[in-house]
């Protein structure tokens, strides 16, 4: 009985969790991916709600009724992946951002293997491609 219990108020603790996630910004959200739901066909999403596919954190930029083939991975009009080292998160390995998701200026990357930090906002292109775009800072 004492389990079942102990069951029922971790159940409670998650969905809490799970509200509470509807509010952080991208930084924290990247640190509780987990908490997010996976992404389904057939939901209906809204604008600024976030959701897994295949392991990787997802932004909807647009309200609409999923698909099968719209999937985060594959309808960028949609979905922005949010990567690593965008609005303050943990800096990570450079990704060719989408338009739907550039780096700004403050976001740092990694880049062949020195941290980079964005001075201009919307930029998709690398430190090598765009060097005025990004300034070394180790």
């Amino acid at each position: 009985m004492i389990w079942k219990d102990i069951l029922k108020e971790v159940e409670k603790i998650a969905e809490i969790a799970k509200e509470s996630a509807k509010d952080f910004d991208d930084e924290k959200a990247m640190d509780f991916a987990i908490l997010y739901p996976d992404w389904k066909p057939g939901k209906d999403y809204k604008s600024g709600e976030r959701v897994l596919h295949n392991s990787t954190l997802y932004k909807i930029i647009q309200g609409h009724t999923s698909q099968d083939d719209w999937t985060p991975d594959n309808a960028p009009s949609l979905f922005a992946k949010i990567l690593p080292g965008q609005g303050g998160t943990d800096i990570g390995e450079w990704q060719q951002p989408d338009s739907t998701n550039p780096y700004m200026a403050g976001d740092k990357v990694i880049y062949d293997g020195k941290i980079y930090v964005s001075l201009v906002d919307n930029n998709v292109w690398s430190p090598v491609t765009y060097p005025g775009g990004w300034k070394e800072v180790i």
